[in-house]
């Protein structure tokens, strides 16, 4: 069986999985990478960027270089290499929790229970939530669906079409690291440095995808392209910025402002000014504009791998042919 459709069955499966079963409550890969990157940390920890480096060397290739050596292992056996990429898809993806979990705090703002929301919204973002109120925590919300379609839906699936299993999970450990020690802590401002540029680098396709797919599926296309043109580029974070902006352009809402975040209080500039404020029933409509960009994801990541395929496959018998 050729690679790409390899991609196209396993990938298939696993979003499947993801939206039938979302993340396990115990024992997500995800989580056991996470505790795996906090024991190397321990080891390496140093005020210098060098042993930040090092440390992600060590995280993320290791991680890429297991799900590569997986990969080998099933590479003459059809059914268990369509099998190890539908569970590495549903391991690295988590679109449904992602919607479970905004929707959970929508609900409980929704019923006047600001304070069950604040104590929900850790399990999504960092945000400081003893710092928001109710407008503040649904606006975190909607902004952290945006962002974690990028991350935790989009990016992945575009690296496993590039590069198969060990794709979908190097990129995963990258992100992951990111979101450990690529924050600027006085513990991870140097030791986190390169975490966050190889973050960076990584999720640059997916963010300009999911802001161009937003455009395709949201309600008003024209103003997620206006947001993303002219705002995306005032947020601090290159991947975030069109991500975010595109989002509030096509829900016709404002994203940004000032926010607490790591104990450190941020005014980051406003998206869509032209849009209006962040209503509780918002974050429904994020929810709903994620699950049709990821749909459309995974369509785009299928067909461009098919049609490569394809081509190297054509290629390669024409080559075959005129060596006869």
């Amino acid at each position: 069986m050729r690679a790409d459709h390899v991609f196209a069955y396993g990938a298939t499966a696993g979003l499947a999985g993801d939206l039938l079963l979302g993340d396990p409550r115990h024992g997500h890969p995800v989580a056991v990478f996470g505790r795996a990157a906090g024991a190397v940390e321990k080891v390496l920890w140093r005020d210098h960027r060098g042993w930040g480096a090092l440390h992600s060397l060590v995280c993320a290739g290791g991680a890429a270089g297991a799900a590569a050596l997986a990969a080998r292992a099933v590479r003459d056996r059809p059914a268990a290499r369509v099998a190890l990429t539908a569970a590495a898809a549903w391991a690295v993806v988590g679109g449904t929790s992602l919607g479970r979990e905004a929707r959970t705090i929508g609900g409980a703002l929704a019923a006047g229970e600001t304070e069950a929301a604040r104590a929900r919204l850790p399990h999504l973002c960092g945000r400081d939530p003893q710092a928001l109120d109710a407008p503040g925590i649904a606006r975190a919300v909607v902004e952290s669906v945006a962002e974690n379609t990028s991350d935790a839906v989009v990016g992945a699936l575009v690296w496993g079409a590039l590069g198969g299993v060990p794709g979908l999970v190097g990129f995963r450990a990258v992100n992951t690291l990111d979101a450990m020690v690529g924050h600027k802590s006085p513990r991870y401002r140097r030791f986190g440095w390169a975490s966050a540029r190889l973050d960076d680098v990584a999720g640059w396709p997916g963010a300009r995808l999911t802001a161009a797919l937003t455009v395709a599926a949201g309600g008003d296309p024209r103003g997620a392209v206006r947001a993303w043109r002219t705002d995306a580029s005032k947020h601090p974070s290159p991947n975030a910025g069109p991500v975010e902006a595109s989002f509030a352009g096509a829900l016709g809402i404002r994203l940004g402002g000032t926010l607490s975040y790591g104990g450190r209080v941020e005014h980051r500039p406003v998206l869509n000014g032209s849009g209006r404020a962040v209503e509780v029933a918002d974050i429904d409509r994020a929810v709903r504009l994620s699950r049709r960009v990821t749909a459309l994801t995974l369509a785009v990541c299928v067909t461009g791998r098919l049609a490569v395929g394809a081509l190297k496959a054509r290629t390669g018998a024409r080559n075959r042919k005129e060596d006869r």
